[in-house]
């Protein structure tokens, strides 16, 4: 049987547990990161927290919602059985909420009859082999990129400061993207932080000769895998390969002990093809877009 448990009468110890012991353990899904990342969120949790399904809500004209966070890649549910009934999850979430839009998470199987649910791709490369094989599966315009950055004298910085990072995000890629707004930064800020202190994330930045930011990122590591969250170049100096190197700079770190390095996902064409170049294969997941609203609430979210 499902309930719906909300936040504030939720077994955070149980459920924590089952988000660490599952199969498709994420990051994104333990109560401390929901904490930081979602305005409210509650669980659909199975029997005695067997498994559980994590949901992140707004309230906008007295009706909730579920909406995907900014600064969260995965969600969906997470099992320490070996065969859950997904549709079951499913069918409780959308008869609580008339308007659904969440990802799930790409250890569950795709559900192709239904409707509500979107394919979506994310880059998956496998780093087990030493960094020199897989070097040598990158592509021509990658190695390229590399030398460039060689002879430009770029240099990385690990545990570099996190507002320089914040800022160059928002100085560039967040220009572009001007829905992200001062609370989601200040949210991003506070994630980084947390998960430096509890030694989950680190953060790289990258350097040129004249001592001056080109690139920056923070990366998220739970188990045997790497995933970007955030990054960014400096979109005026982009000429000597430098958001290449700083993947291959965090690609040569992790190997050594992951299994896995995660792009963070991209169904865009032109930037996934860019994460392709580094050898990775595309896996897919779905998201779940719902609209049950009247008619005149159909673009609400908004």
């Amino acid at each position: 049987m499902i309930k719906y448990v909300k936040r504030k009468d939720l077994d955070v110890i149980k459920y924590d547990d089952c988000i660490e012991k599952s199969k498709q353990s994420r990051i994104y899904a333990f109560s401390w990161y929901l904490d930081i990342v979602t305005d409210n969120w509650d669980v659909l949790v199975l029997y005695d927290y067997k498994a559980v399904m994590p949901i992140s809500w707004r309230k906008k004209f007295g009706i909730k919602y579920v909406y995907p966070p900014f600064w969260l890649i995965e969600l969906g549910v997470f099992s320490l059985v070996e065969k859950v009934d997904l549709s079951a999850f499913y069918k409780v979430l959308l008869k609580n909420f008339r308007f659904v839009e969440t990802k799930l998470n790409t250890d569950l199987p795709l559900q192709k009859k239904e409707q509500f649910l979107v394919d979506k791709k994310v880059q998956i490369l496998t780093i087990q082999e030493p960094y020199e094989a897989v070097f040598n599966n990158y592509r021509k315009d990658r190695k390229k990129d590399i030398i460039k950055a060689k002879r430009a004298d770029l240099t990385e910085k690990w545990q570099d400061n996190h507002e320089k990072l914040i800022q160059l995000f928002k100085n560039n890629v967040g220009k572009r993207t001007p829905f992200i707004i001062d609370k989601d930064y200040q949210v991003l800020e506070n994630l980084i932080k947390t998960c430096i202190q509890k030694r989950v994330g680190e953060i790289l930045s990258i350097y040129n000769k004249e001592n001056e930011l080109v690139a920056s990122g923070f990366f998220l590591k739970h188990k045997k895998c790497v995933t970007i969250l955030v990054s960014s170049t400096d979109f005026e100096q982009r000429k000597n390969g430098e958001n290449t190197f700083l993947i291959d700079r965090a690609i040569f770190k992790y190997q050594k002990n992951f299994k896995c390095f995660n792009f963070g996902g991209s169904s865009i064409t032109s930037i996934a093809k860019y994460f392709l170049s580094f050898g990775s294969k595309n896996l897919e997941y779905q998201q779940i877009k719902y609209n049950n609203l009247p008619f005149l609430l159909k673009l609400f979210k908004r």
